[in-house]
């Protein structure tokens, strides 16, 4: 009968061995894809709107523990609707009336907190300025009554509404002229088939320099109601002029609720970390553009490379115009959800047939996400 080796004390110790380093490697491995970054991917328009998203991306993405921060930039607001809607990405950062008619639409997302307060301006064309003669420093220009009297008087003149250039028909834009034609009495439609004296037509942000121009030069008058910087890029390009700013026209408390980060529920359920995490480099980037404003110098250029960076097109005496801090005409401080601020924007929006119906703000925030100490 063949006899049968016994294992060795050094076989028993090469087996425990093994044992262990394939334990460990193991562990290794699950720690190593525990704290993978999640990919959080978000979409923004070219606009002063998102500043702070660009300036998160550039100085903390690699800074973010759980997400891996990714921007996208569209060309105009449908793109960016379609594509949020379409379930491909995590965030967006869209005007608030906007978001309400897109939660109508496919409720899969929430509000999860603010890109920024006021921030959007008036512009006119020298042919209006010729009835209005506005004040020649941007910070003595109010929303008083001149330039509701010209808009007035020209259709009086000529049974044509004046064209005004809003970024979306469902825009925060759209809603802030709204309340300056009311207190004025001066009517506006959203259609051609409805005769007012103002007609609020859709113009992507990029163009509406170009269409206040190709109005000059058919001796039209016209004007746009558009995010910053593009009033001051007419302004200090020297075709067009700033009448007021939205917050003039719409003061609240911190400043009016304009642009809003959403997040879709999936995001939300299995990347709540990595979401917040994102939330929390935006409000500290935010401060740093606040910081930036206020000290000038080379913060300031910096915030303008990072701009100029993914947005060419905003010239940089445009971009310092905007974050003028004398006039403060956009700020990106108080970003969390602020209820009474969006149903301000929502009631006025159905007041004017801006919006179809409201939404009910209650289960459309997600107040998780509010940041309870200032990032530093």
């Amino acid at each position: 009968m063949e006899r049968v080796a016994q294992p060795t004390l050094l076989h028993h110790l090469s087996c425990i061995l093994l044992a262990l380093s394939l334990t460990t490697i193991a562990f290794s491995t699950f720690a190593v894809e525990s704290h993978t970054r999640q990919p959080i991917k978000a979409l923004y328009i070219p606009l002063a709107d998102h500043y702070a998203a660009l300036v998160a991306y550039e100085r903390y993405r690699d800074q973010m523990v759980h997400a891996d921060f990714q921007i996208r930039q569209m060309k105009n607001w449908n793109l960016l609707r379609a594509y949020f809607l379409s379930g491909e990405v995590d965030m967006a950062y869209v005007m608030s009336p906007l978001a309400m008619d897109m939660y109508h639409e496919s409720p899969h997302f929430r509000w999860i907190g603010l890109m920024h307060r006021d921030g959007n301006a008036l512009a006119i064309n020298d042919l209006l300025n010729e009835e209005v003669q506005l004040a020649p420093l941007r910070k003595n220009r109010k929303p008083n009554d001149q330039v509701a009297k010209a808009l007035k008087k020209i259709f009086q003149q000529t049974k044509i509404p004046t064209k005004v250039a809003m970024p979306h028909l469902l825009a925060t834009h759209t809603v802030v002229l709204y309340r300056y034609l009311k207190e004025h009495d001066v009517s506006l439609t959203l259609t051609h088939h409805t005769p007012a004296e103002v007609l609020a037509i859709a113009v992507p942000p990029p163009k509406s320099p170009a269409f206040i121009k190709a109005s000059s030069n058919r001796a039209k008058a016209a004007a746009f109601e558009q995010s910053l910087p593009w009033a001051d890029i007419v302004e200090t390009g020297g075709f067009g002029h700033v009448a007021w700013y939205s917050k003039d026209v719409m003061p609240w408390p911190n400043g009016h609720v304009e642009c809003i980060a959403l997040a879709t529920d999936s995001a939300i359920a299995n990347k709540f970390d990595a979401l917040k995490e994102v939330m929390f480099f935006i409000q500290k980037s935010g401060n740093d553009i606040e910081q930036a404003r206020r000290s000038g110098g080379d913060a300031l250029e910096t915030i303008v490379n990072i701009v100029r960076k993914h947005i060419p097109a905003h010239t940089r005496k445009a971009i310092i115009a905007s974050l003028n801090p004398d006039l403060r005409v956009i700020n990106y401080q108080h970003l969390n959800i602020d209820k009474p601020g969006l149903k301000q924007i929502m009631d006025l929006a159905i007041e004017g047939g801006i919006l179809k119906q409201p939404v009910d703000i209650d289960k459309f925030a997600d107040e998780r996400f509010n940041i309870t100490a200032s990032p530093h």
